[in-house]
C-alpha cells in the first residue's frame, strides 16, 4: 500500500511496511521506489550490506530470506513482507561471533571487507542446508560473490573451518609460506 505525500511527483509516494528484519518486527514508510537493499540501509540503518554493482552481478548486498540468500539490489521490500530477513547484523548472537564470522577474521578470509556480508550470509545458508560442504560445492554456492582482494582460497578455507566447527570436529589447513605450504 502506498500513501501520498501530497506531491505530484511519483518518486515521493511511500510503501507502508511491516519488515521482519533480524528477529525484530520494523514499520516503516519508505519511498515506493526503494530496493530492499535502500530501506535496509537508508530506513533501518542496517549498513552491513553493501551498495555493489546495483545490477545483481556481484553478490555484496546479498541479505536471507527465509534462508534463501537474495539480492536486495534486485528485490522489493514489498515482496518481503511476512518473511524472515536476515543481514550481517543479524548473524552474531549478541556479543557472539557467528562461526563463519570467527572464522572469516581468524583465517584472514576478509581484507577490504566490502564483499565480506555477502559471502558470510550465502555461505550460511550453505552450510545450513549442506553441514558437509565439499569444495566444490561452495564454490559453487559462492558462484555469484565477487571479490577483488582475497583471491577466494581464504573464504573457501574459512567456510570449511565453520563448517567443521559446526560438526563438532576441528579442522586445520596447513600453513601456507612464501614458498609454498609447511
Amino acid at each position: 500500500m502506498t500513501e501520498s505525500s501530497g506531491s505530484t511527483d511519483p518518486r515521493m509516494d511511500r510503501a507502508l511496511l511491516a519488515l521482519h528484519v533480524n528477529g525484530e518486527r520494523y514499520e516503516v514508510a519508505a519511498p515506493a521506489h526503494h530496493t530492499l537493499l535502500e530501506v535496509l540501509r537508508e530506513e533501518l540503518g542496517l549498513t552491513g550490506t553493501k551498495h555493489g554493482c546495483e545490477l545483481g552481478e556481484c553478490g555484496t548486498c546479498a541479505v536471507l530470506v527465509d534462508g534463501e540468500p537474495v539480492l536486495s539490489c534486485l528485490l522489493m521490500p514489498q515482496d518481503c513482507e511476512g518473511l524472515e530477513i536476515v543481514t550481517v547484523e543479524g548473524m552474531a548472537d549478541g556479543p557472539e561471533l557467528d562461526p563463519l564470522q570467527r572464522a572469516f577474521a581468524d583465517n584472514g578470509a576478509a581484507q577490504c571487507g566490502y564483499c565480506t556480508p555477502g559471502f558470510l550470509l550465502t555461505a550460511r545458508a550453505l552450510i545450513d542446508k549442506n553441514p558437509r560442504p565439499t569444495r566444490e560445492e561452495i564454490k559453487e554456492a559462492l558462484s555469484g560473490n565477487l571479490c577483488r582482494c582475497t583471491g577466494y582460497l581464504k573464504i573457501y578455507e574459512a567456510i570449511e573451518l565453520a563448517a567443521a566447527e559446526g560438526r563438532g570436529e576441528d579442522a586445520e589447513f596447513q600453513r601456507e609460506t612464501l614458498y609454498g605450504y609447511e
